[in-house]
Protein backbone atom coordinates (compact mmCIF):
# COMPACT_ATOMS: atom_id res chain seq x y z
CA UNK A 1 0.00 0.00 0.00
CA UNK A 2 1.48 3.57 -0.67
CA UNK A 3 2.49 5.56 2.09
CA UNK A 4 -0.48 7.99 3.11
CA UNK A 5 0.51 11.84 2.65
CA UNK A 6 -0.59 14.61 5.08
CA UNK A 7 -2.74 17.44 3.77
CA UNK A 8 -3.13 21.32 4.41
CA UNK A 9 -7.07 21.90 5.05
CA UNK A 10 -8.11 25.75 3.88
CA UNK A 11 -11.49 27.21 5.09
CA UNK A 12 -12.34 30.61 2.81
CA UNK A 13 -14.14 33.12 3.96
CA UNK A 14 -12.96 35.00 7.47
CA UNK A 15 -9.80 32.43 7.24
CA UNK A 16 -8.12 33.29 3.73
CA UNK A 17 -10.11 36.04 3.30
CA UNK A 18 -11.21 38.33 5.89
CA UNK A 19 -14.71 38.70 4.99
CA UNK A 20 -17.47 36.84 2.60
CA UNK A 21 -16.43 36.11 -0.25
CA UNK A 22 -20.08 35.86 -1.29
CA UNK A 23 -20.37 39.24 -1.67
CA UNK A 24 -17.96 39.29 -4.40
CA UNK A 25 -19.46 36.84 -5.94
CA UNK A 26 -22.60 38.50 -6.31
CA UNK A 27 -21.17 41.09 -7.47
CA UNK A 28 -19.58 39.67 -10.73
CA UNK A 29 -22.70 37.40 -11.15
CA UNK A 30 -24.47 40.92 -11.29
CA UNK A 31 -22.26 42.40 -13.82
CA UNK A 32 -22.96 39.32 -15.98
CA UNK A 33 -26.98 39.81 -15.86
CA UNK A 34 -27.53 36.82 -13.87
CA UNK A 35 -28.55 38.53 -10.65
CA UNK A 36 -30.05 41.47 -9.52
CA UNK A 37 -26.71 44.09 -8.64
CA UNK A 38 -29.31 45.95 -6.37
CA UNK A 39 -28.29 44.82 -2.25
CA UNK A 40 -30.72 45.30 0.38
CA UNK A 41 -29.47 47.20 3.81
CA UNK A 42 -30.56 43.85 5.26
CA UNK A 43 -28.01 42.12 2.79
CA UNK A 44 -25.56 44.65 3.99
CA UNK A 45 -26.15 44.28 7.58
CA UNK A 46 -26.03 40.35 7.56
CA UNK A 47 -22.78 41.17 5.32
CA UNK A 48 -21.37 43.30 8.17
CA UNK A 49 -22.39 41.43 10.95
CA UNK A 50 -21.00 38.07 9.52
CA UNK A 51 -17.26 39.83 8.87
CA UNK A 52 -17.68 41.22 12.54
CA UNK A 53 -18.71 37.48 14.05
CA UNK A 54 -18.58 35.05 11.67
CA UNK A 55 -21.16 32.35 11.03
CA UNK A 56 -24.18 31.94 11.97
CA UNK A 57 -27.48 29.83 11.46
CA UNK A 58 -29.13 32.60 9.11
CA UNK A 59 -25.96 32.09 7.49
CA UNK A 60 -26.60 28.51 6.66
CA UNK A 61 -30.06 28.85 5.59
CA UNK A 62 -29.18 31.70 3.08
CA UNK A 63 -26.74 28.91 1.81
CA UNK A 64 -29.12 26.49 1.40
CA UNK A 65 -31.15 28.45 -0.88
CA UNK A 66 -28.24 29.48 -3.34
CA UNK A 67 -28.60 26.45 -4.98
CA UNK A 68 -32.49 27.85 -6.04
CA UNK A 69 -31.10 31.14 -7.15
CA UNK A 70 -29.50 29.76 -9.49
CA UNK A 71 -32.25 27.94 -11.57
CA UNK A 72 -31.52 28.34 -14.88
CA UNK A 73 -28.45 30.31 -15.03
CA UNK A 74 -25.72 29.37 -17.78
CA UNK A 75 -23.08 27.42 -16.84
CA UNK A 76 -20.92 28.88 -19.15
CA UNK A 77 -21.62 32.32 -18.05
CA UNK A 78 -21.27 31.52 -13.84
CA UNK A 79 -17.93 29.74 -15.12
CA UNK A 80 -16.65 33.05 -16.26
CA UNK A 81 -18.00 35.38 -13.55
CA UNK A 82 -16.50 33.22 -11.25
CA UNK A 83 -13.18 33.62 -12.58
CA UNK A 84 -13.39 37.32 -12.62
CA UNK A 85 -14.41 37.00 -9.20
CA UNK A 86 -11.74 34.95 -8.49
CA UNK A 87 -9.27 37.17 -9.21
CA UNK A 88 -10.56 40.04 -7.25
CA UNK A 89 -10.65 37.77 -4.32
CA UNK A 90 -7.27 36.46 -4.53
CA UNK A 91 -5.58 40.43 -4.12
CA UNK A 92 -7.45 40.16 -0.54
CA UNK A 93 -6.18 36.91 0.61
CA UNK A 94 -4.27 37.98 3.64
CA UNK A 95 -0.54 38.15 3.61
CA UNK A 96 0.77 35.19 5.92
CA UNK A 97 -2.16 33.20 4.10
CA UNK A 98 0.35 32.88 1.18
CA UNK A 99 3.08 31.94 3.43
CA UNK A 100 1.44 28.96 5.18
CA UNK A 101 0.08 28.25 1.71
CA UNK A 102 3.37 28.11 0.22
CA UNK A 103 4.88 26.86 3.76
CA UNK A 104 2.68 23.58 3.39
CA UNK A 105 3.05 23.58 -0.80
CA UNK A 106 6.85 22.96 0.02
CA UNK A 107 6.73 20.32 2.53
CA UNK A 108 4.55 18.30 0.48
CA UNK A 109 1.64 18.27 2.04
CA UNK A 110 -1.82 18.10 -0.04
CA UNK A 111 -3.47 21.47 -0.40
CA UNK A 112 -7.38 21.15 0.02
CA UNK A 113 -9.85 23.87 0.52
CA UNK A 114 -13.03 23.23 2.29
CA UNK A 115 -15.98 25.46 1.83
CA UNK A 116 -19.56 25.97 2.01
CA UNK A 117 -19.11 28.24 -1.14
CA UNK A 118 -20.93 26.50 -4.42
CA UNK A 119 -18.07 24.42 -6.14
CA UNK A 120 -18.58 26.41 -9.11
CA UNK A 121 -18.15 29.60 -7.63
CA UNK A 122 -15.12 28.30 -5.51
CA UNK A 123 -13.42 26.26 -8.19
CA UNK A 124 -11.15 29.49 -10.13
CA UNK A 125 -10.53 30.57 -6.65
CA UNK A 126 -9.03 27.07 -5.86
CA UNK A 127 -7.15 26.96 -8.78
CA UNK A 128 -5.39 30.16 -8.62
CA UNK A 129 -4.04 29.87 -5.48
CA UNK A 130 -2.67 26.08 -6.42
CA UNK A 131 -5.30 23.73 -4.27
CA UNK A 132 -5.00 20.17 -5.20
CA UNK A 133 -8.46 19.43 -3.84
CA UNK A 134 -11.78 21.60 -3.57
CA UNK A 135 -14.44 20.17 -1.07
CA UNK A 136 -17.36 22.81 -2.05
CA UNK A 137 -21.25 22.40 -2.17
CA UNK A 138 -22.69 21.42 -5.17
CA UNK A 139 -25.00 22.21 -7.74
CA UNK A 140 -27.06 20.34 -10.40
CA UNK A 141 -27.00 21.16 -13.61
CA UNK A 142 -29.62 20.38 -16.63
CA UNK A 143 -28.31 20.74 -19.83
CA UNK A 144 -26.13 23.53 -20.01
CA UNK A 145 -27.90 25.67 -17.18
CA UNK A 146 -27.81 24.85 -13.23
CA UNK A 147 -30.77 22.59 -12.24
CA UNK A 148 -31.72 25.24 -8.72
CA UNK A 149 -31.37 21.85 -7.08
CA UNK A 150 -27.61 20.78 -4.32
CA UNK A 151 -25.77 18.52 -6.07
CA UNK A 152 -24.90 16.69 -2.29
CA UNK A 153 -24.92 18.00 1.12
CA UNK A 154 -23.75 21.68 1.87
CA UNK A 155 -20.31 21.27 2.92
CA UNK A 156 -20.73 23.05 6.26
CA UNK A 157 -20.42 22.01 10.18
CA UNK A 158 -20.22 18.28 10.63
CA UNK A 159 -20.82 17.86 6.60
CA UNK A 160 -17.59 19.03 5.89
CA UNK A 161 -16.08 17.38 8.93
CA UNK A 162 -17.19 14.23 7.06
CA UNK A 163 -16.56 15.25 3.56
CA UNK A 164 -12.64 15.75 4.58
CA UNK A 165 -12.67 12.44 6.56
CA UNK A 166 -13.95 11.13 2.63
CA UNK A 167 -11.55 12.38 1.05
CA UNK A 168 -8.68 11.46 3.02
CA UNK A 169 -10.09 7.81 2.62
CA UNK A 170 -10.28 7.95 -1.66
CA UNK A 171 -6.63 10.09 -1.32
CA UNK A 172 -4.99 8.23 1.10
CA UNK A 173 -4.25 11.47 3.48
CA UNK A 174 -2.92 11.08 6.45
CA UNK A 175 -5.08 13.25 8.74
CA UNK A 176 -3.20 12.66 11.74
CA UNK A 177 -0.27 14.32 10.21
CA UNK A 178 -2.79 17.14 8.60
CA UNK A 179 -3.15 20.58 9.23
CA UNK A 180 -6.25 22.47 9.57
CA UNK A 181 -7.54 26.08 9.07
CA UNK A 182 -11.02 27.32 10.28
CA UNK A 183 -12.47 30.53 11.81
CA UNK A 184 -15.52 28.79 12.88
CA UNK A 185 -16.91 26.95 15.81
CA UNK A 186 -19.25 25.17 13.02
CA UNK A 187 -16.02 23.76 11.79
CA UNK A 188 -15.04 21.96 14.53
CA UNK A 189 -15.68 18.77 12.96
CA UNK A 190 -12.91 19.34 10.35
CA UNK A 191 -10.47 20.67 13.34
CA UNK A 192 -11.09 17.75 15.39
CA UNK A 193 -10.28 15.27 12.49
CA UNK A 194 -7.00 16.56 12.09
CA UNK A 195 -3.62 16.20 14.04
CA UNK A 196 -2.89 19.77 13.94
CA UNK A 197 -5.54 21.86 14.23
CA UNK A 198 -5.55 26.23 13.74
CA UNK A 199 -8.23 28.57 14.56
CA UNK A 200 -7.72 31.83 12.53
CA UNK A 201 -9.41 34.61 13.64
CA UNK A 202 -11.84 32.75 14.95
CA UNK A 203 -14.95 33.54 16.26
CA UNK A 204 -15.64 33.36 20.05
CA UNK A 205 -17.11 29.77 20.56
CA UNK A 206 -14.47 28.75 18.76
CA UNK A 207 -11.54 31.22 20.23
CA UNK A 208 -12.65 29.53 23.64
CA UNK A 209 -12.38 25.62 22.12
CA UNK A 210 -9.38 26.50 20.99
CA UNK A 211 -8.21 28.03 24.59
CA UNK A 212 -9.83 24.62 26.21
CA UNK A 213 -8.22 22.06 23.34
CA UNK A 214 -5.20 24.09 23.57
CA UNK A 215 -5.05 24.37 19.84
CA UNK A 216 -3.04 27.27 18.32
CA UNK A 217 -4.43 30.52 17.26
CA UNK A 218 -3.23 32.56 14.47
CA UNK A 219 -4.26 35.69 12.53
CA UNK A 220 -3.26 35.45 8.89
CA UNK A 221 -2.67 39.15 8.71
CA UNK A 222 -0.44 39.39 11.70
CA UNK A 223 2.71 37.17 11.99
CA UNK A 224 2.11 34.10 14.58
CA UNK A 225 1.84 34.36 18.39
CA UNK A 226 0.43 37.88 17.60
CA UNK A 227 -2.97 38.10 19.85
CA UNK A 228 -6.20 40.07 19.08
CA UNK A 229 -8.40 40.70 21.23
CA UNK A 230 -12.21 41.87 20.00
CA UNK A 231 -10.24 41.93 16.74
CA UNK A 232 -7.65 44.88 17.77
CA UNK A 233 -3.67 43.71 18.64
CA UNK A 234 -2.47 44.69 22.08
CA UNK A 235 -0.43 47.38 21.02
CA UNK A 236 -3.90 49.08 19.89
CA UNK A 237 -5.83 48.50 23.81
CA UNK A 238 -2.67 49.87 25.19
CA UNK A 239 -1.94 53.25 23.02
CA UNK A 240 -3.91 55.38 24.61
CA UNK A 241 -1.71 55.19 27.46
CA UNK A 242 1.44 54.83 25.85
CA UNK A 243 2.06 58.82 25.78
CA UNK A 244 5.51 60.71 26.94
CA UNK A 245 3.25 62.51 29.83
CA UNK A 246 2.82 59.35 31.52
CA UNK A 247 6.14 58.72 31.89
CA UNK A 248 6.83 60.50 35.49
CA UNK A 249 10.86 60.27 35.23
CA UNK A 250 11.77 61.64 32.16
CA UNK A 251 10.14 64.75 30.21
CA UNK A 252 9.94 63.41 26.79
CA UNK A 253 10.15 65.43 23.61
CA UNK A 254 9.00 63.70 20.15
CA UNK A 255 9.03 65.19 17.02
CA UNK A 256 8.77 64.65 12.95
CA UNK A 257 6.23 61.88 13.77
CA UNK A 258 4.53 63.41 10.45
CA UNK A 259 7.58 60.91 9.13
CA UNK A 260 6.36 57.77 10.08
CA UNK A 261 3.71 56.34 7.12
CA UNK A 262 0.24 56.03 8.02
CA UNK A 263 0.43 52.77 6.26
CA UNK A 264 2.62 50.27 4.72
CA UNK A 265 5.62 48.46 5.54
CA UNK A 266 8.28 50.14 7.19
CA UNK A 267 11.86 50.09 9.57
CA UNK A 268 12.25 52.25 12.18
CA UNK A 269 15.97 52.33 13.33
CA UNK A 270 17.51 54.09 16.64
CA UNK A 271 20.32 54.82 17.80
CA UNK A 272 21.12 53.00 21.15
CA UNK A 273 22.12 55.00 24.16
CA UNK A 274 20.18 53.34 27.10
CA UNK A 275 17.57 50.67 28.05
CA UNK A 276 15.52 53.13 28.21
CA UNK A 277 15.41 53.80 24.17
CA UNK A 278 13.13 51.23 23.77
CA UNK A 279 10.40 52.57 25.64
CA UNK A 280 11.22 56.29 23.83
CA UNK A 281 10.79 54.01 20.51
CA UNK A 282 7.89 52.69 21.42
CA UNK A 283 6.12 55.93 22.62
CA UNK A 284 7.36 57.17 19.15
CA UNK A 285 5.28 54.54 16.98
CA UNK A 286 2.05 54.47 19.58
CA UNK A 287 1.94 58.41 19.14
CA UNK A 288 2.34 58.15 15.36
CA UNK A 289 -0.65 55.39 15.15
CA UNK A 290 0.82 52.42 14.20
CA UNK A 291 1.80 49.15 15.65
CA UNK A 292 5.48 47.25 15.53
CA UNK A 293 7.10 44.29 15.39
CA UNK A 294 10.47 44.76 17.53
CA UNK A 295 13.37 42.59 17.32
CA UNK A 296 14.72 41.78 20.58
CA UNK A 297 17.42 39.58 22.80
CA UNK A 298 16.58 36.02 23.42
CA UNK A 299 16.91 36.67 27.25
CA UNK A 300 14.07 38.89 27.05
CA UNK A 301 11.86 36.41 25.58
CA UNK A 302 12.93 33.67 27.88
CA UNK A 303 12.02 35.29 31.01
CA UNK A 304 8.35 33.35 31.78
CA UNK A 305 5.28 35.63 31.21
CA UNK A 306 6.97 38.31 29.71
CA UNK A 307 8.60 36.69 27.04
CA UNK A 308 5.03 35.19 26.11
CA UNK A 309 3.55 39.20 26.10
CA UNK A 310 6.61 40.18 23.90
CA UNK A 311 5.36 37.30 21.37
CA UNK A 312 1.45 38.34 21.83
CA UNK A 313 2.60 42.04 21.11
CA UNK A 314 4.29 41.11 18.11
CA UNK A 315 8.09 40.45 19.05
CA UNK A 316 10.89 39.13 17.43
CA UNK A 317 13.53 37.02 19.08
CA UNK A 318 16.52 37.20 17.87
CA UNK A 319 19.75 34.64 19.39
CA UNK A 320 22.90 36.43 18.15
CA UNK A 321 24.90 33.50 18.93
CA UNK A 322 23.22 30.96 16.37
CA UNK A 323 23.94 33.20 13.57
CA UNK A 324 20.56 32.11 12.17
CA UNK A 325 18.53 33.99 9.74
CA UNK A 326 15.40 33.54 11.00
CA UNK A 327 14.45 36.26 12.67
CA UNK A 328 15.32 38.23 9.82
CA UNK A 329 13.25 36.35 7.44
CA UNK A 330 9.92 36.71 10.04
CA UNK A 331 10.62 40.29 9.98
CA UNK A 332 10.63 40.59 6.58
CA UNK A 333 7.18 38.71 6.24
CA UNK A 334 5.83 41.07 8.32
CA UNK A 335 7.01 44.06 6.72
CA UNK A 336 5.69 42.52 3.18
CA UNK A 337 2.38 42.33 5.38
CA UNK A 338 2.53 45.82 5.69
CA UNK A 339 4.02 46.52 8.93
CA UNK A 340 6.41 48.40 10.97
CA UNK A 341 9.41 46.59 12.42
CA UNK A 342 11.19 48.38 15.22
CA UNK A 343 15.23 47.46 15.14
CA UNK A 344 18.28 49.05 16.72
CA UNK A 345 21.22 48.58 14.43
CA UNK A 346 24.00 49.15 16.40
CA UNK A 347 22.33 45.86 17.97
CA UNK A 348 23.76 46.34 21.58
CA UNK A 349 24.75 49.67 23.79
CA UNK A 350 28.04 50.61 23.23
CA UNK A 351 30.60 50.51 26.24
CA UNK A 352 33.50 52.20 27.14
CA UNK A 353 35.66 54.64 24.92
CA UNK A 354 32.99 53.19 21.94
CA UNK A 355 29.83 55.17 23.31
CA UNK A 356 31.27 58.48 22.72
CA UNK A 357 32.55 57.92 19.07
CA UNK A 358 30.47 60.31 17.01
CA UNK A 359 30.47 57.79 13.95
CA UNK A 360 27.55 55.46 14.60
CA UNK A 361 28.56 52.10 13.49
CA UNK A 362 25.43 49.52 12.67
CA UNK A 363 25.01 46.09 11.48
CA UNK A 364 23.65 45.01 8.48
CA UNK A 365 20.26 43.86 9.20
CA UNK A 366 18.17 47.03 8.52
CA UNK A 367 19.94 47.29 5.49
CA UNK A 368 18.87 43.71 4.26
CA UNK A 369 15.28 44.00 5.41
CA UNK A 370 14.41 46.83 3.11
CA UNK A 371 16.25 45.71 0.01
CA UNK A 372 14.70 42.26 0.87
CA UNK A 373 10.91 43.66 1.74
CA UNK A 374 11.70 47.24 -0.45
CA UNK A 375 10.27 49.41 2.17
CA UNK A 376 11.34 52.74 3.33
CA UNK A 377 13.61 53.29 6.30
CA UNK A 378 12.88 55.88 8.78
CA UNK A 379 15.71 56.77 11.62
CA UNK A 380 15.35 58.11 15.12
CA UNK A 381 17.95 60.14 16.72
CA UNK A 382 17.79 59.38 20.36
CA UNK A 383 19.33 61.61 22.98
CA UNK A 384 19.65 62.00 26.98
CA UNK A 385 17.81 58.38 27.53
CA UNK A 386 20.95 57.01 29.65
CA UNK A 387 20.10 59.91 32.05
CA UNK A 388 17.65 58.04 32.82
CA UNK A 389 18.75 54.84 32.64
CA UNK A 390 22.08 54.08 32.17
CA UNK A 391 23.90 50.74 31.10
CA UNK A 392 25.63 50.90 34.65
CA UNK A 393 22.25 50.81 36.27
CA UNK A 394 20.34 47.35 37.10
CA UNK A 395 16.79 49.82 37.25
CA UNK A 396 16.04 53.07 35.74
CA UNK A 397 16.76 56.11 37.94
CA UNK A 398 13.69 57.90 39.31
CA UNK A 399 14.48 61.40 39.82
CA UNK A 400 10.89 62.60 39.66
CA UNK A 401 11.75 66.02 41.44
CA UNK A 402 13.58 67.00 38.09
CA UNK A 403 13.33 64.36 35.65
CA UNK A 404 15.93 64.74 32.99
CA UNK A 405 15.26 65.58 29.09
CA UNK A 406 15.26 62.86 26.27
CA UNK A 407 14.48 63.47 22.69
CA UNK A 408 13.10 61.37 19.88
CA UNK A 409 13.38 62.86 16.47
CA UNK A 410 11.86 61.49 13.59
CA UNK A 411 13.29 62.35 10.07
CA UNK A 412 12.71 61.68 6.28
CA UNK A 413 13.26 58.05 4.92
CA UNK A 414 16.86 57.22 4.32
CA UNK A 415 17.82 57.38 0.33
CA UNK A 416 18.90 54.11 0.35
CA UNK A 417 19.93 51.96 -3.21
CA UNK A 418 19.41 48.95 -2.09
CA UNK A 419 22.39 47.53 -3.88
CA UNK A 420 25.23 47.01 -1.06
CA UNK A 421 24.52 46.25 2.70
CA UNK A 422 27.29 48.00 4.10
CA UNK A 423 27.03 51.20 2.49
CA UNK A 424 23.38 51.56 2.71
CA UNK A 425 23.83 50.99 6.42
CA UNK A 426 26.52 53.72 6.73
CA UNK A 427 23.69 56.09 5.47
CA UNK A 428 21.02 54.98 7.28
CA UNK A 429 23.52 55.56 10.53
CA UNK A 430 24.67 59.12 8.80
CA UNK A 431 20.78 59.70 8.78
CA UNK A 432 20.44 58.74 12.77
CA UNK A 433 23.90 60.98 13.52
CA UNK A 434 21.98 64.14 11.44
CA UNK A 435 19.04 63.93 14.03
CA UNK A 436 20.81 64.24 17.27
CA UNK A 437 22.06 67.53 18.51
CA UNK A 438 25.99 69.23 17.72
CA UNK A 439 27.17 67.57 21.01
CA UNK A 440 26.89 63.81 19.62
CA UNK A 441 29.63 65.13 16.97
CA UNK A 442 32.19 66.55 18.33
CA UNK A 443 34.78 64.19 19.97
CA UNK A 444 34.66 64.00 23.93
CA UNK A 445 37.03 62.25 26.11
CA UNK A 446 34.94 60.69 28.44
CA UNK A 447 35.67 61.22 32.38
CA UNK A 448 36.38 58.23 34.58
CA UNK A 449 32.45 58.45 36.41
CA UNK A 450 31.27 58.56 32.57
CA UNK A 451 32.88 55.49 31.15
CA UNK A 452 31.78 53.44 34.71
CA UNK A 453 27.74 54.31 33.50
CA UNK A 454 28.57 52.73 30.26
CA UNK A 455 29.66 49.52 31.27
CA UNK A 456 26.71 46.80 31.86
CA UNK A 457 27.32 45.69 36.06
CA UNK A 458 29.79 43.30 36.21
CA UNK A 459 31.27 43.67 32.63
CA UNK A 460 34.66 42.01 32.38
CA UNK A 461 35.21 42.65 28.25
CA UNK A 462 37.60 44.89 26.74
CA UNK A 463 35.74 48.64 26.12
CA UNK A 464 38.80 49.21 23.71
CA UNK A 465 37.84 46.60 21.37
CA UNK A 466 33.94 47.87 20.62
CA UNK A 467 35.92 50.81 18.36
CA UNK A 468 37.10 47.87 15.96
CA UNK A 469 33.25 46.22 15.45
CA UNK A 470 31.97 46.91 11.88
CA UNK A 471 28.35 46.16 10.54
CA UNK A 472 27.74 42.69 10.05
CA UNK A 473 25.68 39.65 9.06
CA UNK A 474 23.49 39.78 11.89
CA UNK A 475 20.81 42.18 13.16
Amino acid sequence: MARSTPAAIFDLDRTLVPFASTQVFQRHLADAGLTDRRSSPLSDLFYKSYDLFGENGMLVQFGRLGARTARGWNIEAVARAATKAAAEIEEAVLPFAHEIIAGHRAAGRTLVMATATPRPLAEPLAARLGFDHLLATGWGVSGKVFSGENDGPMVWGRAKGRAVKALAEDENLDLDESYAYSDSYFDASMLHAVGHPVAVNPDVRLAALATVRRWEIRHFDKPAGVIKIAGRELQDLTRPFVRPELVPNARIELSGLEHVPTEGGAIIVGNHRSYFDPTVMSLVIARAGRNARYLGKKEVFDVPVLGDLAVAAGGIRVDRGTGSDEPLEAAISALRAGDLVMVMPQGTIPRGPAFFDPELKGRWGAARMAKEARVPVIPVGLWGTEQVWPRSARLPQLNLADPPLVTATVGPPVDLKYRSPDTDTKRIMDAISDLLPDASRIPHTPTPDELARTYPPGYTGDPDAEDDRRPGHDT
